[in-house]
């Protein structure tokens, strides 16, 4: 244990949570935040300093939205230290985990701002920047866009101008993460205790921003390859870091893979041009495919309104969220009648072949 004290404010407290708690709860527990997790155990921060707590066995078989992650406000019986609820969240950024299995990975509670990382270079996509948008727009947390190695380019208009084109409102910071002068206009969304999570693709600068923002070099930091701007994983979990004018950070892993788990309110707001498209359609269950009838969304398209870009990017997605709503069992239903689909087309063109021949 670490004897520096936190007080309650001082990590985000606020009287959402206080007003979670009974009188006997606020004088038998220890209300704490939990700053990192491991595979049995969870460090956190409170009054009586920062340690590490056991993470109770009974947790491991709780829904994955159930268990405890980065951020999250977490009752500790005030003798014994044993962990005994987390208190319910203002806010939630999550994905769908990787693989076949339909769970969902947490990436960051109660956090206040979304710190969107990409560099000017290749790994600028606007694809993928919808979806990191999707996570905030679905968590009602402030988005920012960081703009990294701007330090790179004489003129970054280009940058701003395709961002904008997704979110006229999106706030963009342009910064040398290495030059604490640059990063400077970044803390008015980091003030005394605001949480702010950084997400992005490894190698953006995510934790040379975290060090730089901090003032010291707490994260490890690796180059880039130079023939296709990817970077390697250096930071391997998510933890919660505190810089010097009261500010709270969480750093979180590279996404090689941003899968959405359901965003219907992150959608609506994010692809609002294209839903009131949609309402113009002929038929209520049109696909917004090039070959259907009486589309307004491809009739924007095709006028120049519209970007073929964003209408695939948004099918894809919705394509992708009613996948993942299936349960596995369901999946295998569907993949099971569809091969027997296929065995009968397979048997009746035999048949048909043979009788024709």
């Amino acid at each position: 244990m670490f004897d520096t004290p936190f007080s309650l404010p001082q990590l985000g407290w606020s009287h959402f949570f206080q007003q979670q708690l009974s009188l006997e709860e606020w004088e038998s527990t220890s209300p704490v935040r939990i700053t990192a997790v491991h595979r049995n155990s969870i460090d956190v921060a409170g009054k009586q300093g920062y340690w590490q707590a056991p993470m109770p066995g009974s947790w491991f078989t709780k829904d994955s939205e159930e268990r405890p992650t980065v951020g999250d406000w977490l009752l500790l019986d005030s003798l014994t230290k044993q962990p005994l609820k987390i208190l319910e969240r203002k806010s939630l950024i999550r994905r769908r985990a990787a693989g076949i299995a339909a769970k969902v990975q947490l990436i960051a509670a109660n956090i206040d701002t979304l710190f969107i990382v990409t560099s000017c270079n290749q790994d600028f996509n606007l694809s993928r920047l919808e979806r990191y948008l999707l996570l905030a727009l679905e968590a009602k947390v402030e988005p920012v866009l960081i703009l990294t190695k701007a330090d790179l380019h004489n003129d970054l208009t280009g940058y701003f101008e395709k961002a904008r084109s997704i979110d006229p409102t999106l706030a963009i910071e342009a910064v040398n993460a290495l030059d604490s002068h640059s990063t400077a206009p970044l803390f008015s969304w980091c003030d005394i205790a605001q949480t702010v999570a950084l997400v992005g693709s490894s190698g953006v600068g995510k934790s040379t921003l975290i060090n730089t923002l901090c003032g010291t070099a707490i994260q490890q930091t690796a180059t880039i390859r130079e023939d296709d701007a990817k970077g390697r994983h250096t930071t391997t979990s998510r933890s919660l870091h505190f810089i010097p004018n009261g500010g709270l950070l969480i750093d979180t892993p590279g996404l090689r893979e941003l899968q959405l788990s359901a965003c219907p309110n992150g959608m609506t707001s994010l692809y609002e041009d294209i839903e009131v498209l949609a309402q113009s359609c002929r038929f209520k269950n049109c696909h917004h495919t090039m070959n259907e009838v009486g589309c307004a969304v491809t009739a924007a398209v095709t006028s120049g309104d519209l970007s073929i870009r964003r209408l695939t990017n948004y099918l894809k997605i919705l394509a992708e969220q009613e996948r993942n709503a299936e349960t596995i069992s369901e999946r295998r239903r569907r993949d099971k009648n569809f091969s027997k689909l296929c065995r009968n087309v397979k048997t009746t063109h035999k048949k048909i072949k043979g009788d024709f021949f």
